[in-house]
């Protein structure tokens, strides 16, 4: 932080809270049960995620190109839930709702870093599936382990490197018109708002981070399938190409759960009423999270019997044991 203020000089000073109020649903009855339904699907998410990481580790014929980016994903579910979460839960279940102001800014910075890196991570397996249907012959030539790896590293770069800007900028305003932030995290768009100084750079950079980080993958992983689809049904049957687009079928489930409910949110921000928004994007962070891994246990065929084979080989062990 200290970066962005000496870029400047040292002479500026700017007010900041020592702490800030997380006041969002705020006055809506029985909103503990939410909270609670929360913390269940919280430990749905971590139990799933662990579990395809386990299964993605111990099983030898997981470890290719897909499967990296399938890895990631559950690690960065895990990562954002367990950011998000026990907060969230200590925040409105014990009515802990003061945050100080640098605890503020490191949770605003996992939460977002965690949710752009699900953005990329669903473009970087839209790409996988488009080279695997349209140049099968050249896949493994294509989608290497070094560029799978060297693609998820970017996306972490510019991710990291995309939200301290964004904490950055924020350490430049004074906090002065009030410290309650209408949200139910410490969120970008809201701290904003209650700066007293010009807060202009904040406000393009919520404009422009929208774009980059969610309408740009969500319509790369659009056109991907268009083409994957007009390209089927140029060169293969029906039948080949329903089986073709079965193999797609975890991931577009994976895309319409998380980009619709997000770019519905940040579209109409400004026209939804405020405590509908906060519930839609909690649930938005909360519940891909914990249905990624159930999907791909459930739609994919690889981690069904790499599960099954994992649970055979326990059972095998422990009648040896016997």
């Amino acid at each position: 932080m200290n970066l962005f203020n000496s870029a400047l000089g040292e002479n500026i000073t700017f007010v900041r809270p020592a702490y800030l109020l997380i006041s969002g649903l705020s006055g809506i009855q029985e909103m503990k049960h939410y909270y609670v339904f929360l913390c269940f699907v919280y430990i749905v998410s971590v139990v799933g995620n662990t579990t395809v990481m386990a299964v993605i580790c111990l099983d030898r014929n997981l470890r290719t190109p897909k499967y990296i980016a399938v890895f990631n994903l559950a690690f960065v579910d895990l990562l954002g839930s367990s950011s998000l979460m026990p907060k969230l839960i200590d925040i409105f279940l014990f009515n802990h709702r003061y945050i100080s102001y640098n605890d503020c800014l490191t949770f605003l910075f996992f939460c977002y870093t965690c949710l752009c890196m699900q953005s990329f991570n669903l473009l970087t397996l839209s790409y996988d599936r488009l080279i695997a249907i349209i140049h099968p012959l050249h896949y493994h030539v294509k989608v290497t382990h070094r560029f799978m790896l060297s693609l998820i590293a970017s996306f972490w770069a510019f991710a990291i490197t995309a939200v301290l800007i964004a904490v950055g900028l924020l350490t430049r305003l004074s906090i002065c018109r009030s410290v309650s932030i209408n949200s139910y995290f410490c969120d970008h768009g809201q701290i904003y708002r209650l700066a007293c100084n010009d807060n202009f750079p904040n406000y393009v950079i919520s404009c422009l981070f929208p774009v980059l980080i969610f309408w740009l993958p969500f319509l790369f992983i659009l056109l991907s399938y268009l083409y994957i689809g007009c390209t089927l049904a140029k060169v293969a049957t029906v039948q080949e190409g329903l089986k073709a687009f079965k193999t797609c079928t975890a991931h577009l489930s994976l895309v319409a759960i998380y980009f619709i409910p997000v770019l519905i949110t940040f579209t109409l921000m400004e026209k939804i009423n405020p405590n509908a928004r906060i519930v839609n994007l909690s649930l938005t962070s909360i519940l891909p999270p914990t249905l990624n891994p159930i999907i791909y246990v459930l739609q994919t065929q690889e981690i069904k019997k790499s599960f099954k084979r994992l649970l055979k080989i326990r059972g095998k062990s422990q009648m040896i044991k016997k």
